[in-house]
């Protein structure tokens, strides 16, 4: 398993670029990325997708994040990742470690944990029945479900209603993408994928 000192190391010491550059579009001409930037969302540019270069070892179809630079990297091909940029979770509630894509929902419905009614009552109480799916839910148009050893962890990968808290460190836990962002993702990422968070 890699730690994320070994894949940013892995990254930085083959030579291969974070940043998208003209010469990536041409490697990759098959990959249409969504749209930028989109109305109302005041986010930092390099946080939309854009295609990177990537150690070619990492396994197509696999997620790895890096929390701490608030960047996702689906594995689009050999050596060729799409990035996105995300929120995860306070600095408390920081999820890392290895799971795979268990379930994938459009427009989930949403209950909180029993851990989130405890931290916040005021906030999560009135939710404990749960809530159901559309443009108003905290998880937004999609969820990747995170599962470990056949049991969902309660992280997701999703969409949200607050698209200016992504690149920060703000959630309960989970990864946070622009509504267009995770659509995207969840295209393209398979039931049974890996997924390294680190």
């Amino acid at each position: 398993m890699l730690t994320r000192r070994q894949f940013a190391y892995g990254l930085a010491s083959a030579g291969l670029a974070l940043t998208a550059t003209p010469a990536l579009a041409i490697l990759a001409p098959d990959i249409t990325l969504p749209a930028a930037p989109i109305a109302g969302v005041n986010i930092a540019p390099e946080l939309y997708p854009t295609i990177v270069k990537v150690r070619r070892d990492l396994a197509p179809g696999s997620i790895h994040v890096i929390s701490s630079q608030y960047f996702l990297y689906f594995i689009a091909r050999k050596g060729i990742a799409i990035r996105y940029g995300v929120a995860v979770g306070k600095s408390e509630l920081v999820f890392r470690g290895a799971c795979v894509v268990g379930k994938k929902a459009e427009w989930p419905s949403w209950t909180p944990t029993p851990e989130m009614i405890e931290r916040n009552p005021a906030a999560y109480k009135k939710y404990e029945d749960g809530m159901p799916g559309g443009p108003k839910n905290p998880l937004g148009a999609r969820a990747i479900y995170l599962y470990q050893d056949g049991r969902d962890t309660a992280i997701r990968i999703h969409g949200t209603i607050e698209p200016n808290s992504i690149g920060k460190s703000v959630s309960n836990g989970c990864l946070r993408m622009v509504n267009e962002h995770v659509i995207d993702l969840y295209n393209r990422v398979e039931i049974g994928a890996q997924v390294m968070v680190y």
